[in-house]
C-alpha cells in the first residue's frame, strides 16, 4: 500500500472535494493501470472486496465500466441497476436506511439518483465509500475525472487549453463538473448554448471568480475556430417538463465532419455519451473524434478510483 494515497476512506461526491494534487493522483494511477493491462487482463488488488453498484436512473457506460473496473481489479460486484422499481425504495426505504443496510454488504457503493444531493445523504450515512455516479442535474465527478484523462491523453497538457462546451449546459452534470475540474489548469471556456439551456450563473460566476475566462455564446462555429477541445453533449429529455419544449432545442447543433474539418487543426472530439443526434456518425472516422476512446478510459480512471479509496495502492 502507498502511503501517499490521498483518498483512502474516502467519499468521492463532488469534484470540488478533490485538490488538484489529489486528481492529478488518480490520473497518474489510471495511467499505470492503463499500461498495467497491456499486460494482464486482472490486476488482482481487489480480491475479496465487494462493490456495490446502486442505479436510479439509466446508465449503460457508467455501471458497466465501474463494474468493469472492479472485475480488473479481481473484485467482486453486488447491482441493482434499476433501484427505483426493483429495489426497497419502491416501498418507500429511505437514501439513509439504503446506506446502512448497504454497508452490511459491500466494501464500497457507486450510486446514481435523480435527486441532488443524493450521494451526499447516502454518504452521511453508510460507513464506507460512496462514489457519486450522477445525482440529478448536479454533478458527475467521475465523468470529470475521465474527461480530464481524456484530454491529457489526446492533448499531452491540461493547462492553459480553449474548451468549447456545447448543448445542453444548465442540466448538463458532466459539464459542471467538468467546468470545475478544469479551473485548476485555468482554460478560456467558451460556453455555447441557447440562453435557455445557458450553463448555471453562479457556476460561472465561481469559475469568474478563480480568475478563469468564461465567454457565453450561441455561434458554434466561431467557437470551434478557436478550440483546442469540443466537449458535446446531448439534449437531455428527460430533464424537460414537456416533450414540446423539448423538440424546440433537440438538434440545435450538431456537429458534422465538414464543422470539424473546419475547426482548429488538432481540435479534440468528445462527449459523455449516449449521442442522439449532435454528433454525425461521419465525424467517427476522423482522428479527433475521441468519445469511443473516452469511454474507454473511464475503466482506468474507475479502476483508480476504487483502487484508492479502498487503500489497495
Amino acid at each position: 500500500m502507498n502511503s501517499s494515497n490521498p483518498l483512502i476512506g474516502r467519499d468521492i461526491i463532488s469534484i470540488s472535494d478533490l485538490t488538484q494534487a489529489e486528481i492529478c493522483a488518480v490520473l497518474d494511477q489510471a495511467r499505470r493501470f492503463e499500461e498495467q493491462l497491456k499486460g494482464a487482463p486482472i490486476i488482482p488488488l481487489l480480491n475479496g472486496r465487494i462493490l456495490a453498484t446502486v442505479f436510479y436512473e439509466p446508465s449503460t457506460r457508467t455501471r458497466l465500466s465501474f463494474e468493469s473496473a472492479m472485475h480488473r481489479l479481481g473484485g467482486s460486484v453486488i447491482s441493482v441497476a434499476d433501484a427505483r422499481t426493483s429495489s426497497s425504495a419502491a416501498k418507500g426505504e429511505s437514501i439513509y436506511d439504503s446506506g446502512k443496510m448497504l454497508e452490511s454488504y459491500a466494501d464500497v457503493i457507486v450510486q446514481r439518483h435523480p435527486a441532488v444531493g443524493s450521494a451526499r445523504a447516502l454518504a452521511d450515512a453508510a460507513d464506507v465509500p460512496v462514489i457519486n455516479a450522477g445525482d440529478g442535474i448536479g454533478e458527475h465527478p467521475t465523468q470529470a475525472l475521465l474527461d480530464l484523462y481524456t484530454i491529457e491523453r489526446e492533448r499531452g497538457t491540461l493547462d492553459g487549453l480553449t474548451v468549447v462546451m456545447a448543448g445542453d449546459l444548465k442540466h448538463g452534470r458532466t459539464v459542471h463538473s467538468l467546468a470545475k475540474a478544469l479551473a485548476h489548469w485555468k482554460p478560456k471556456l467558451l460556453l455555447c448554448a441557447p440562453q435557455a439551456l445557458a450553463m448555471p450563473d453562479d457556476l460561472i460566476a465561481e469559475l469568474r471568480g478563480q480568475g478563469l475566462i468564461v465567454i457565453e455564446t450561441e455561434n458554434m462555429g466561431a467557437a470551434l475556430a478557436q478550440a483546442d477541445v469540443v466537449y458535446v453533449t446531448r439534449i437531455q429529455q428527460e430533464r424537460f417538463e414537456t416533450v414540446e419544449e423539448y423538440m424546440r432545442y433537440k438538434g440545435i447543433y450538431v456537429l458534422t465532419e465538414p464543422a470539424v474539418r473546419a475547426a482548429k487543426p488538432g481540435i479534440v472530439v468528445m462527449h459523455p455519451l449516449p449521442r442522439v443526434d449532435e454528433i454525425s456518425p461521419d465525424v467517427d472516422r476522423l482522428p479527433n473524434a475521441a468519445y469511443f476512446r473516452q469511454a474507454r478510459y473511464g475503466v482506468f480512471v474507475r479502476m483508480a478510483l476504487l483502487a484508492m479509496v479502498l487503500g489497495a495502492v
